[in-house]
């Protein structure tokens, strides 16, 4: 599928309304479920996506806008969610995922961006010269694969319990 602002947009929209369905209330084992060490729990993916939403999509695109592909954007800590949601509940995360994505999402109107805007390139320190379509479609990527991840880890809880339909079930 190309990429199509107008197509992205009510994906981004959706993944706080998806990840509140799907977390909200639910008993602690499943939101502190992981595939073991070195894996990331529920509770952790929606932190890292509200550092994403504050340090990486926005602020890249505004770099773009600003310094084109002349400076790279800043590192991306993709783990500096465990610092930040120390002592936070889910539901408190859950809030501030929301609210952060519609700031965002404000931001991201406001600049009017142009099909020209869409083709300017940046420099992402590791990856080289990308464009801002490319940026925006990987957002979008982005948060479909933890919405996936999270549902994994969370299925993942069941393997053994399922017993033999675990042959039907591939997420397993």
């Amino acid at each position: 599928m190309e990429f199509k602002f107008d197509d992205a947009l009510p994906v981004l929209r959706r993944t706080p309304a998806v990840l509140r369905a799907l977390l909200h209330d639910l008993p602690a084992p499943w939101i502190g479920a992981t595939e073991g060490p070195g894996t990331w729990s529920p509770f952790d993916v929606v932190g890292h996506l509200i550092h994403g939403d504050r340090t990486d999509w926005i602020p890249r695109v505004e770099h773009i806008l600003r310094h084109g592909d002349a400076v790279p954007f800043p590192a991306f800590d993709r783990e500096a969610m465990f610092a930040a949601s120390k002592g936070l509940s889910l539901g408190e995360l859950l809030d501030t995922f929301g609210r952060s994505r519609t700031e965002n999402l404000d931001r991201l109107a406001a600049l009017g961006l142009t099909d020209a805007d869409l083709a300017r390139r940046g420099r992402h320190p590791e990856l080289g010269v990308v464009t801002l379509d490319q940026h925006l479609a990987t957002w979008v990527a982005h948060d479909l694969s933890h919405v996936g991840q999270m549902v994994r880890v969370m299925a993942r809880q069941y393997s053994t319990a399922v017993g033999p339909w675990r042959a039907y079930l591939p997420i397993l």
